[in-house]
């Protein structure tokens, strides 16, 4: 532990500001133990620095998610879940948040695995004035840091023993870290694997067959999958929002013969094809993901 301590007693500043820093970029470095050590080895009287380290490495990071989100739109919300372990509920969940709370979002979603970028990122997407995003992000960058460097402080005794442990033993308790964090990976991984692997059965329908389609008089009902909130205009003409842990949508009598189209905002379409899968198993055979998503609809209407 006598290593730790010197090295949070001379750097404990610049690193919590690099661990945070890189964390809220959205690598998979989490900072929450390093605050947690910091403020187990600091005491109560060396909090400040830590506190303010982890602060303004926040504000840096969250304010390019904004800026990002403001020049790059939704296409960014799409590559920040393809990093994610939980890509078919990564955005969904975020939009739902950020679209029930606005802005408030900010203040609790640095606890919640994922969640951070996308919510600055949603901030920057939907508009919000930078000075009030500022003044909540400010604010829930505080009570992040805050709490886990108040965890650390009450449970000094149990952190320092912790230390002890991974002191005394050395690279053998960093490789048993190592081997838990990778066994969760996987695990994660081979349920997403074993989802789409199920899923892959379901067929996908092209933004252009869509259109070609409507061109031809051929109507179908149109299910948006994404959160309830969005505004009518962001969403495909004649669209029904469909919450994907709802019962299924009450449709009219003969409606098994129609043709049904379903759309996220997900990768790989996967929250369309679950709602799509449920559809064709409860009789309405004719039911297609559509391929991209609304961002695919997007394109095809507004190419850059």
């Amino acid at each position: 532990m006598q290593d730790i301590q010197l090295l949070l007693e001379q750097y404990g500043g610049w690193l919590v500001f690099a661990n945070v820093l890189v964390e809220q970029a959205g690598l998979p470095v989490p900072a929450y133990p390093m605050l947690i050590a910091a403020g187990a080895l600091a005491g109560a009287g060396g909090w400040l620095a830590p506190w303010l380290a982890a602060t303004l490495a926040c504000l840096l990071a969250d304010s390019l998610w904004y800026a990002a989100g403001q020049r790059y739109g939704s296409r960014l919300l799409g590559v920040i879940c393809r990093m994610s372990l939980s890509q078919d509920s990564c955005i969904r969940q975020t939009q739902r948040l950020y679209l029930r709370i606005g802005v408030r979002a900010l203040l609790v979603c640095k606890f919640l695995p994922g969640a951070g970028a996308l919510s600055t990122v949603m901030a920057g997407l939907t508009g919000t004035p930078y000075r009030r995003f500022l003044a909540y992000d400010l604010a829930g960058a505080m009570i992040w840091a805050g709490s886990a460097l108040l965890l650390g402080g009450l449970f000094h005794s149990v952190v320092n023993d912790v230390l002890d442990v991974l002191g005394t033993y050395g690279p053998m308790g960093l490789a048993l870290l190592a081997a838990v964090l990778a066994l969760y990976i996987i695990a994660r991984a081979l349920r997403r694997w074993v989802l789409k692997r199920h899923l892959r059965v379901i067929p996908r329908l092209s933004v252009d067959e869509l259109m070609q389609w409507r061109q031809d008089g051929r109507q179908a009902l149109v299910f948006d999958v994404r959160p309830e909130a969005v505004r009518e205009e962001d969403r495909i003409p004649g669209a029904i929002a469909v919450d994907l842990r709802a019962p299924l949508p009450a449709l009219e009598a003969g409606a098994e013969a129609a043709d049904i189209v379903v759309y996220c905002a997900c990768p790989n379409e996967v929250s369309a094809a679950m709602l799509a899968a449920r559809l064709r198993a409860a009789g309405y055979p004719n039911t297609w993901a559509l391929r991209g998503g609304y961002e695919a609809w997007a394109r095809h209407i507004h190419p850059a």
